[in-house]
């Protein structure tokens, strides 16, 4: 784990800035330094070089002007004390009689008698014999050698002073030239010559300081570049994680999205690239949210539509194996019978008769049956339109319970009908609920047992009206409380057969009121079952 974190570390962009601003600030250090060792005491040297022959000219203009009478001797000083402050030279000046008009070093003597040997007499310096030595002792150049025009090493008679110098330019009126005292150890510039006034100059200035200047700006650029590197170091730490801070928040943005998270938004304030970057991940959110919803609609849309064809697939099963199941026994019988009259299995007319009715009976059971198939069928898939009208509720079931008062009475049943002293009106289909009422009627006198007693009545339900029906008899066993409403299924399949039932009406109940959003239930009483269902009394929705 800690190898990876390494890993990470070193692709990191943090890791990166820091890098790059410390490799460019090592290179920068580097160039500074290279340049100042290589070409600073060069550069240096030129400037001396040039603020000497600037000295040289204006101090020759001074002194035209004092020779000439035009400033006093106090003047001329001082405008050569401002020359000599700006350019940082020594100087020495003297008029044609060899009188000291201006000097500003200690060494006027020494100087003074340098510009009398490098003008007028040379013979103050004798050229040393690398042979002349004996004994210790210095003795002078044989008779008849001269001084060099140039470049060479010159002893200063009488002075113990041995030095190399080097002819840098030369004209008509200045000799400029670079002095290495071997003595002092030191190097100079020095520039005479006599100007055309009368007077005559010698200026001088030392090299060791540009030197030593030379190696404390090194020493300083190596500590301070140190140090720089250090603050800088730290500057880029900083630097960098204001760069880093909003990329790593894109990218836990960017892991949340990838797990589907969509409420992760970017809210940084930067108007530039990375926020740029954090409105186009916004706007990518949004749209694979709007998406994936989409998706997940169709993905619903696509298993409701599987689902309704494994359903429909089941039902179709389902339905094919009952209907095979209900039309065998009335199919065997009426093969049977017809088979029987026509074999002759009786000449007697009754039993013919009886023959006949049975196979009658049975057809019209299976022609009802389909009828109410066809009818399920048209309910479940939403074949039919929906109807909405007002109609009287109480009107409607007096007159399924009075057009069912013949049967009852047949089978030894009393059926009553509680009418309310209000009219109730609803908003509903009249034939479809026509069609439960009497469902549930036939359903309670088929199942009536006992003392016989069927009831009926009406109840406000808060904004519906429930219809009740009752039947003494036995209860409905718990466990099918729920299975009754399941297209062919059937409590006592013994007396469903006795009465002719396939265990459709009640299916068909439930689907009309499930097509119009309204409940239906059953539960049982200690001396029998009531049915129950609700229509709506205020509006058609």
């Amino acid at each position: 784990m800690k190898r990876d974190e390494n890993v990470k570390l070193r692709y990191s962009i943090r890791f990166r800035v820091m890098c790059f601003f410390a490799a460019l600030l090592c290179m920068l250090l580097v160039i500074i330094l290279v340049l100042n060792t290589f070409a600073a005491e060069p550069f240096y040297m030129s400037k001396k070089r040039s603020n000497m022959m600037n000295a040289y000219g204006s101090i020759s203009s001074v002194l035209t002007d004092y020779v000439a009478g035009s400033v006093t001797k106090d003047e001329m000083t001082s405008k050569i004390d401002s020359i000599v402050s700006v350019e940082s030279v020594d100087v020495l000046v003297v008029d044609s009689s060899w009188m000291v008009l201006y000097h500003n070093s200690r060494d006027d003597k020494e100087m003074l008698m340098r510009l009398r040997a490098d003008i007028f007499n040379n013979d103050l310096y004798t050229p040393v014999d690398k042979t002349e030595e004996k004994d210790g002792s210095r003795q002078s150049a044989p008779e008849g050698v001269e001084k060099p025009d140039t470049n060479g090493a010159f002893s200063m008679r009488g002075s113990g002073v041995t030095e190399n110098r080097e002819i840098l330019e030369e004209s008509s009126e200045y000799t400029l030239a670079k002095i290495y005292d071997e003595n002092r150890a030191g190097e100079y510039y020095e520039l005479w010559g006599t100007c055309g006034n009368g007077t005559s100059m010698i200026i001088r200035v030392p090299l060791e300081a540009i030197h030593d200047n030379v190696q404390i700006t090194n020493r300083f650029i190596k500590f301070g570049g140190l140090l720089v590197l250090i603050g800088g170091g730290i500057c880029s730490f900083i630097f960098s994680g204001f760069i880093a801070r909003p990329i790593k928040k894109l990218c836990a943005l960017s892991q949340r999205m990838s797990r589907l998270d969509f409420n992760a938004k970017y809210e940084g304030k930067d108007q530039g690239e990375i926020g740029m970057l954090g409105e186009s991940m916004n706007e990518m959110s949004k749209s694979l949210e709007s998406n994936i919803a989409q998706l997940k609609s169709a993905n619903a849309e696509l298993k409701r539509d599987i689902d309704r064809k494994v359903a429909i697939d089941d039902m179709r099963k389902e339905f094919l194996s009952n209907v095979s199941h209900e039309l065998k026994t009335p199919i065997a019988l009426i093969q049977g019978y017809a088979e029987g009259l026509k074999d002759g299995i009786t000449d007697d007319p009754e039993s013919m008769n009886y023959y006949c009715d049975v196979i009658i009976d049975e057809a019209q059971k299976m022609n009802a049956m389909v009828k109410k198939l066809l009818t399920l069928n048209q309910i479940e898939f939403g074949n039919e339109e929906l109807v909405f009208e007002r109609f009287s509720l109480t009107e409607l079931v007096s007159s399924v319970a009075s057009a069912n008062q013949l049967r009852a009475s047949q089978k030894g049943i009393t059926l009553s009908f509680e009418q309310p002293k209000d009219a109730y009106d609803v908003w509903c289909d009249e034939y479809k609920i026509e069609e439960v009422i009497t469902n549930y009627i036939s359903n309670a006198i088929n199942h009536c047992t006992g003392v016989k007693k069927i009831r009926i009545w009406i109840t406000e339900e808060g904004e519906n009206y429930r219809v009740h029906v009752f039947n003494t008899g036995k209860p409905i066993p718990d466990e099918d409380l729920d299975k009754i409403w399941i297209k062919f299924y059937k409590v006592d399949k013994a007396r469903t057969r006795e009465y002719g039932g396939n265990g459709i009406g009640l299916s068909i109940v439930k689907a009309i009121l499930d097509s119009y959003g309204r409940d239906c239930g059953v539960f049982n009483h200690d001396d029998g079952v009531e049915f129950w269902f609700e229509l709506d009394r205020t509006n058609k929705g």
